[in-house]
């Protein structure tokens, strides 16, 4: 008896892009559990305000290491760990779906450990580019960035592929174009603290990482420029 094949997309997704996705989602668990009394003592509930006092990516921290010229371990982690804190489910739930979307397109060209360098390469940029922006920004939350990092690095390969059949490259960027339009819809009916520049700086960072970590490399961008 022949057996019908498992066509599950999940099975295709990358094991880096599901771990991501399961940490930006588990950290949201842990922090809903604690908050609802079903793990923990009292203090549980306090377990979400703590975790950003903690991990969150902050320009006032980040101004007093330049200026004491001291760099804390604890606090240089906060250029990553700030991308698994959201301000809740529904937050989180839409960051795991960019990263699960995105990722799973970009992990099955580049190398593991280039997906996870786009994702947290991209964040760090983002977090740099909020600090320079918003010097007065309060804390900076949320995988975005990270995820933007990712868009960028699909926006690479459709770039790419638009190119190698001759058509309008430029709609590769609909997509980047779309998000953050919307983005600025959003903040500017409801307000925001201005993360729109990380996530954009975000995207750039993984559009321009790309061009290093895509197969072949700067070998394949000198041959598109010597066809030009």
């Amino acid at each position: 008896m022949s057996q019908t094949p498992n066509n599950s997309p999940f099975n295709a997704i990358p094991p880096v892009v599901a771990a991501l996705a399961l940490l930006i989602i588990g950290v949201e668990i842990v922090f809903y559990a604690g908050a609802s009394g079903l793990v923990g003592d009292r203090t549980a509930i306090g377990w979400r305000l703590e975790g950003f006092q903690q991990y969150s990516f902050s320009p006032d921290i980040l101004k007093w290491m330049w200026q004491t010229g001291q760099w804390p371990s604890e606090h240089l982690l906060r250029f990553v760990s700030y991308l698994f804190l959201h301000g809740g489910f529904v937050h989180a739930l839409f960051a795991s779906a960019i990263v699960l979307a995105l990722g799973k397109m970009v992990g099955e060209i580049f190398h593991p450990l280039a997906t996870l360098v786009v994702f947290l390469g991209s964040g760090i940029v983002g977090a740099l580019a909020f600090a320079l922006a918003w010097s007065d920004a309060g804390a900076l939350i949320g995988a975005y960035p990270g995820a933007y990092g990712l868009i960028g690095a699909f926006t690479f390969l459709m770039w790419v592929k638009l190119r190698a059949v001759g058509e309008n490259q430029t709609r590769a960027f609909s997509l980047i174009g779309f998000l953050l339009g919307i983005q600025l819809v959003f903040g500017a009916l409801f307000g925001g603290n201005g993360d729109w520049v990380a996530d954009l700086a975000g995207f750039v960072t993984g559009f321009l990482l790309s061009f290093v970590f895509v197969p072949g490399g700067w070998s394949r961008i000198r041959e598109m420029i010597r066809h030009d």
